[in-house]
C-alpha cells in the first residue's frame, strides 16, 4: 500500500512540473491575441500590441526664459544722523517717525562759545580793513614799502579766514536732514552730551526704493540695466526698471546682485521685505517644444516616441531649456513629426499605437 502511494506521488508531480513547463506554448495557442507576432519594418524582438494614445504635431513657438527668485527692497537713501562735532544737545526739533525736507534743521549742539569767537572776529575785521587802506594810500605816496601793504592785506585775509572756520564750526553745531525722507526714533534727549559717534537717529528715503536679487552666473549676462522687472507684493505685481548689476560674480556663492528701482508714491511699501521677483531673460522664436511627461530616460538617453505608419518609433532628442511642464528640444525632432504624448512610460519601439486625440504644438511658454 505504501508503495502504491509513493508511485502516484511521483506521477503527480511529474505531471505537475511537465505542465508549468509546457504553460507558456499553451497560453499562446489558446490566446486570441496577436502578441508574439512580428511587426512588419520593426526591429528585431519587437511585438504586436495595440496601445489607445494622445498626440501632437510639433510646431515652431516663442519660448520666454524668465527668472523668478526672491529679491528685497530696502531704501533709496539710508543714513545714521549724528553731530560733526562734541557738546551738548541744546534743541530737538524734529517729531519721531514724521517726513523731514532736505536741509531741514534737526537738532543743536551748543554754540554759545562758536557765536563769541565769531564775534570778536567780526568786530576786528573793520579795524583790520582800515589798515589795508591807509598803507595803499601812504603806498601811493611812496610813504611806505610794498612789504608794510602785503603784510597789513595777509592780516586782513588770515582775519576773514578765521571768521569763515568759526562760522563752518557753527554750522557743525547743526544737524540737518541730508535728503526727503521719513526720519526714526531719536536715541537722545536734549541736555544729552553728543559726540560724532553717538547716533541721533535715522533717516530713510522711501520713494523711490531699491529691488535687490542674486543672479546665477548664466543668468547674469542676460540682465542689463534698462530691462524691466515684475515683483510680487500682496497679492499685486509691480513693475521696476533694473539700474545696476555688479561687475564680479561673487566667489562663495557664484551669484552677482542687481538692483532695479521700485517707484513708491506715498510710501505705500515697506522697506525691508522681501518679494517674488520675476524678469524675462531671453525671448527665443521658432523654438520645438514638447511636453515633460512625453520624454523619459532610457539608458542615461532622453528618447521620445514618435508616431509613424501606426506604430511608435523610439527617438533620441537634446533637450534646451526646461519649463515647469515643457521641455525645448534642440535635436531630434522637426516640425510635422508627430508626438506621442500619453502612455509614454508603456511604449515600446515598434508597437502599434491608435491615437485617440491629436492636437496642435504650444505656440508660448514661460521658462521659470
Amino acid at each position: 500500500m505504501n508503495r502504491r502511494k509513493k508511485i502516484t506521488l511521483i506521477v503527480v508531480i511529474a505531471l505537475f512540473i511537465i505542465i508549468i513547463a509546457l504553460f507558456p506554448s499553451i497560453r499562446r495557442v489558446f490566446s486570441p491575441s496577436d502578441e508574439g507576432k512580428p511587426v512588419a519594418g520593426a526591429p528585431a524582438g519587437s511585438v504586436r500590441r495595440t496601445l489607445n494614445v494622445n498626440a501632437m504635431i510639433m510646431g515652431y513657438g516663442n519660448l520666454e526664459d524668465k527668472a523668478n527668485i526672491v529679491g528685497i527692497l530696502f531704501p533709496d537713501e539710508e543714513v545714521d544722523l549724528a553731530f560733526e562735532i562734541s557738546g551738548m544737545i541744546t534743541d530737538i526739533h524734529f517729531r519721531e517717525g514724521s517726513y523731514v525736507r532736505e536741509g531741514e534743521l534737526l537738532a543743536k549742539v551748543n554754540d554759545r562759545p562758536l557765536q563769541a569767537e565769531l564775534r570778536k572776529l567780526e568786530a576786528q575785521l573793520p579795524l583790520a580793513q582800515n589798515r589795508v587802506s591807509r598803507q595803499q594810500q601812504l603806498l601811493a605816496r611812496q610813504a611806505v614799502s610794498q612789504e608794510s601793504v602785503e603784510s597789513v592785506n595777509t592780516e586782513l585775509e588770515k582775519l576773514k579766514a578765521d571768521i569763515e572756520y568759526t562760522k563752518a564750526r557753527i554750522a557743525q553745531t547743526e544737524l540737518r536732514a541730508p535728503f526727503d525722507g521719513l526720519i526714526g526714533f531719536r536715541n537722545v534727549s536734549e541736555g544729552a552730551y553728543a559726540s560724532p559717534s553717538v547716533v541721533i537717529s535715522r533717516l530713510a528715503k522711501i520713494d523711490p526704493l531699491k529691488l535687490q536679487f542674486s543672479l546665477n552666473q548664466n543668468e547674469a549676462g542676460l540682465v542689463e540695466p534698462g530691462q524691466t522687472v515684475e515683483y510680487t507684493l500682496n497679492d499685486e505685481t509691480y513693475t521696476a526698471t533694473i539700474y545696476a548689476v555688479e561687475p564680479i560674480v561673487e566667489r562663495g556663492t557664484l551669484t552677482r546682485a542687481a538692483r532695479a528701482i521700485v517707484p513708491n508714491p506715498g510710501g505705500r511699501i515697506q522697506p525691508g521685505r522681501s518679494v517674488s521677483t520675476l524678469f524675462n531673460l531671453r525671448d527665443m522664436e521658432d523654438a520645438l517644444l514638447i511636453p515633460a511627461i512625453s520624454m523619459v530616460a532610457e539608458m542615461g538617453q532622453d528618447v521620445v516616441y514618435v508616431y509613424r505608419g501606426g506604430v511608435a518609433v523610439q527617438t533620441p532628442v537634446m533637450k534646451g531649456m526646461r519649463t515647469a511642464s515643457s521641455v525645448q528640444i534642440v535635436q531630434g525632432l522637426q516640425k510635422g513629426d508627430t508626438l506621442i504624448t500619453s502612455g509614454v512610460m508603456q511604449l515600446r519601439n515598434g508597437m502599434e499605437v491608435v491615437i485617440n486625440n491629436l492636437a496642435g504644438s504650444t505656440q508660448v511658454q514661460e521658462t521659470e
